[in-house]
């Protein structure tokens, strides 16, 4: 095979670009792809960089100068046999002697470019995984707009891609296309000088046909291998959604539908890998044909030259020796100039993940917040905040309150009201768009997210877990927490006789996203970690929704305990679940309707608060009455 390797499609899932994010037409300016390059392998740290990097390409470059050497030393064997037929055994001896050094310089040869692979594995490896890393820590700290509209599946493939084309990019460069550029050179002057300028002039005039006929092919071929990666993309897509999802398809019967689909995803996969797969025969074919009308006049060439008695045998054998081993690297060239392009796209796919700029960052003066010296929570303030989502008719409009240290107060009121969004902006995972929002009277915006969020802890309504043991779930709030601290916060959090009971205690796993625990679990679980964090704000947001009625009771009683000490900010859709707390903003439409203690409100004819709580106290009252 010469162009390139197969299109099956093991090598297109193998490949990075296959599923994820179809490569655009062009790919981005060569130079300061190759800027971005050199300044990543900079700041990779390998060890011993500098040293390495140069014992690489002279090993590499030697290896070139010694492959163009080595058909040279076998001439001279067989031009030193030929000359001394009948003269003895000195010849054969001589002979003999040649035919060593050409052996042995062939090996110094092979083994130069495999000595500087491992060189200069350690760099290629340091850059990568520094690329890996950066993009991944950059992407955690981009905004949350960013990750709900982002595709994981996708973005890990972006990230793997492109760490993965540093890689190939640094070897197929260093190691490969400029070496054999060199080896050219080398090889054109070789001929030139010791035989005749003509066989320098064919051997550089077949490359440059070879390469620009394979660059040219390479273009046109690289259409049907974009319809082959979108198809892949689609297939990839269609089973991961599948997989994803397995609960909803399982639910309505649907795995036969869902099997068609993949299918049919796969058959139009195959239709475009076999347009690939014909289309690379093609350039195979086109290549040998170069390749090989090159060596006849080569060969032809050298014949006459030695009929006229200007080279002799083993000079032939040497410039024919020579053409082939030019050409070996080549075999490569359509397969590395199709990849190297994909690899700059690659990266720079990468690239632009971090050079995306998060819309809630720290400021360049930001200060730790401290914790307050009195153990009775931080305040929560709301000042005139305003915000609106991108994708919102509606957003928050002039909300403004205050949540005292050590006071508990809840948000009511429809979905869409905005009270995840006030949930958010105490978190500060979104920066108001108007007004201000101070914990302990400093603005959010001038501390740092991190002692914000060790300050601020949230039990969500839906408790996404790591698939880990439920040890490091309930620790992941505090790294430095003890075993019986953990322990601690699982009592408290109604958790510890469940631990018990399971065959592995802490150490059970609790599969993706915590699916092997029930809602009400993961919900206990998310509570334990919320209390292991000991925060100053105490964020619930229907934390105790997917309880059954009596863990609820007992969840209630503990979140009342916990709650001292600390300022609590309660979303809440059951009204009896917030009757105690010391203030109740209602919320319709972004903005506050009311607000007041819940006696006050349920007292307020045509309020809100009061004709939600009758409803929910009159379905309750229908419950509880005899069928």
């Amino acid at each position: 095979m010469h162009g390139e390797r197969s299109g099956r499609r093991g090598d297109s899932v193998a490949k990075a670009g296959q599923a994820g994010v179809v490569a655009p037409t062009d790919g981005p300016p060569t130079w300061q792809a190759l800027g971005d390059l050199i300044k990543l392998v900079g700041r990779s740290n390998a060890p011993q960089l500098r040293l390495r990097l140069v014992a690489a390409i002279a090993m590499t470059l030697g290896g070139k100068a010694l492959g163009v050497l080595a058909p040279l030393v076998l001439g001279a064997a067989v031009n030193h046999l030929a000359a001394g037929q009948g003269a003895g055994v000195a010849f054969g001896m001589g002979f003999a002697a040649f035919a060593l050094g050409w052996a042995f310089v062939r090996l110094l040869s092979a083994i130069a470019p495999n000595a500087a692979d491992v060189v200069f594995a350690p760099v290629r490896s340091a850059a990568q995984r520094t690329a890996a890393t950066e993009t991944f820590a950059h992407a955690l700290s981009l905004s949350l707009d960013f990750h709900q509209t982002k595709r994981s599946g996708s973005l890990s493939r972006t990230m793997d891609r492109g760490a993965r084309s540093v890689d190939f990019l640094m070897r197929i460069l260093a190691f490969n296309l400029v070496p054999t550029g060199v080896e050219l050179v080398l090889a054109a002057g070789v001929l030139a000088g010791k035989y005749d300028w003509r066989f320098g002039a064919v051997a550089v005039g077949v490359v440059v046909v070879y390469a620009a006929s394979t660059f040219a092919l390479s273009n046109w071929r690289l259409e049907h291998r974009r319809e082959m990666n979108a198809a892949d993309t689609e297939a990839a897509g269609v089973s991961v959604d599948a997989l994803l999802n397995y609960e909803t398809v399982k639910s309505f019967g649907a795995e036969a539908r869902a099997a068609r689909t993949y299918d049919n995803a796969l058959g139009d996969y195959t239709r475009a890998a076999l347009k690939a797969n014909s289309s690379l025969a093609m350039l195979n074919v086109m290549q040998a044909v170069i390749m090989n009308v090159g060596l006849g006049i080569m060969a032809v060439m050298a014949g006459f030259e030695a009929a006229a008695g200007r080279m002799g045998p083993g000079d032939v054998t040497a410039a024919v020796l020579i053409m082939i081993s030019l050409y070996a690297p080549l075999n490569i060239l359509g397969f590395a100039y199709r990849e190297i392009r994909q690899s700059f796209i690659d990266m720079e796919e990468m690239l632009k993940v971090t050079r995306q700029t998060p819309q809630v960052a720290d400021a360049h003066d930001a200060v730790p917040l401290p914790r307050p010296v009195d153990a009775k929570g931080a305040s929560l303030t709301f000042e005139q905040v305003g915000f609106r989502h991108d994708s919102r008719a509606n957003g928050l409009e002039d909300v403004s309150f205050v949540a005292p240290p050590g006071t508990t107060t809840a948000l009511v009121g429809p979905s869409g009201s905005g009270k995840s969004t006030i949930v958010k902006l105490a978190l500060r995972l979104l920066d108001p768009q108007d007004g201000r929002v101070l914990i302990d009277g400093l603005d959010a915006r001038q501390v740092t997210q991190e002692s914000l969020r060790a300050a601020v802890a949230l039990v969500p309504q839906d408790v996404a877990l790591f698939n880990d043991t439920i040890r490091a779930n309930i620790g992941f709030a505090r790294p430095d927490a003890d075993e019986a601290a953990i322990w601690a916060a699982a009592e408290a959090a109604e958790l510890s006789n469940f631990i018990r009971e399971l065959p592995d205690g802490m150490d059970t796993k609790v599969g993706e996203r915590g699916l092997k625990l029930s809602g009400g679990e993961r919900q206990r679980v998310g509570i334990a970690r919320a209390l292991l964090a000991d925060p100053c704000v105490l964020i619930l947001d229907e934390a105790t929704s997917a309880l059954d009625s009596r863990t609820e009771a007992a969840i209630q009683k503990t979140l009342r305990r916990a709650r001292t000490g600390r300022t609590t900010l309660v979303v809440a859709h059951r009204l009896s679940t917030i009757a105690d707390a010391d203030q109740i903003l209602v919320l319709k439409a972004g903005r506050i309707v009311e607000r007041g203690a819940h006696h006050e409100l349920v007292a307020r004819q045509g309020g809100e608060y009061a004709a939600l709580w009758r409803k929910q106290t009159r379905g309750a009252k229908t419950d509880r009455q005899p069928a």
